[in-house]
C-alpha cells in the first residue's frame, strides 16, 4: 500500500479511501441498497490487512449507523499503534 502525508499532522494515510456509505441497515429509512453489519465487516476487515487507514463516513450515512459499523469493526480489527506488517497506522 502507498501511503502519503495527511497535510502538515505528521499522519499517513492510505492512497486509497475507503468508502463507507454502503455500511448501515436498510431498515434505518435511508436507502434500500445498504449492507449489514455481519456483511460490512468482511470488507473492513480486508480493507485494513491491506493497508488501508483511510475510511470515509459520516453521519449522514444510514443515520450514523455506518460509523458505529466502522468504529466496532476498527475496535475488532485495527491493532492498537497500527502495528501491523505492512501497515503504517495511525499515530
Amino acid at each position: 500500500m502507498e501511503y502519503v502525508n495527511f497535510g502538515s499532522s505528521g499522519l499517513k494515510v492510505s492512497r486509497i479511501c475507503l468508502g463507507c456509505m454502503s455500511f448501515g441497515a436498510s431498515n434505518a429509512g435511508t436507502h434500500s441498497w445498504v449492507l449489514s453489519e455481519d456483511d460490512s465487516r468482511p470488507i473492513i476487515k480486508r480493507a485494513l490487512d491491506l493497508g488501508i487507514n483511510f475510511f470515509d463516513t459520516a453521519n449522514a450515512y444510514s443515520l450514523g449507523a455506518s460509523e458505529e459499523i466502522l468504529g466496532r469493526a476498527l475496535n475488532d480489527f485495527a491493532p492498537p499503534g497500527g502495528s501491523r506488517r505492512g501497515y503504517e497506522g495511525l499515530r
